[in-house]
């Protein structure tokens, strides 16, 4: 790397990281040489380069983070691309991992209350509890009516973290059901990694690019 792109990163990352909470400066700087990389692959294979681009942001889900449900994963991506402009930029990156990988549990649940609202009207409805819980499910070939199973599926949900009984969930409904129970965090699929899949991120991102 030339002293001049250092002497880039570096001017970025000092910004980044006063606006950015829970990485501290030599880890952004790690965080945009790592987005620089997975730029370059996206350039490699004649895409355009203004960001990543959903297809890459999958794979980088899939790859590090085990995920695998193709529709959580693009509302992750939505989740990250804040302006939508159907690219994740360097910005949103640093933003997103920072909730992602190090959020507080408020943090997390205004990550999680966001991918589930799936057309964004910050309420999450019948309709988007069955079209989440029925993707997340695994459906089993002998059942004759599946969907029924998730339509009970979905007023049992609503019975327990439905509060003000509006027969759908209000960010405020969602964030105290959580803070009763941690565990209705990703009640509607699996939104952020495991422990093991952060730990060997961070280790690969910041440990590793450390050392080079």
């Amino acid at each position: 790397m030339s002293s001049l792109n250092r002497k880039l990163i570096q001017t970025l990352a000092e910004t980044i990281s006063k606006q950015v909470d829970h990485f501290n400066k030599t880890e952004v700087e790690c965080l945009i040489r790592e987005f620089n990389v997975l730029l370059g692959e996206c350039a490699a294979s004649g895409r355009a380069v203004n960001g990543l681009d959903k297809e890459k942001f999958r794979s980088i889900l899939h790859n590090n983070f085990g995920m695998t449900d193709d529709m959580i994963m693009d509302l992750v991506f939505r989740t990250f691309d804040r302006d939508n402009d159907s690219f994740v930029s360097l910005k949103e990156w640093i933003e997103g991992l920072s909730v992602f990988l190090r959020g507080t549990m408020d943090e997390k649940i205004k990550y999680c209350f966001q991918v589930y609202d799936l057309n964004s009207d910050n309420y999450i409805s019948r309709e988007e509890m069955f079209h989440l819980l029925k993707n997340s499910l695994i459906r089993q070939p002998t059942e004759e009516d599946p969907d029924e199973g998730i339509k009970d599926l979905v007023e049992i949900t609503l019975k327990r973290m439905d509060h003000d009984h509006d027969g759908r969930l209000s960010f405020s409904d969602f964030e105290k059901a959580v803070k009763e129970e941690n565990l209705l965090l990703e009640a509607f699929g699996t939104c952020l990694p495991d422990i093991m899949s952060t730990e060997a991120f961070e280790q690969h991102v910041f440990q590793e690019q450390l050392v080079l």
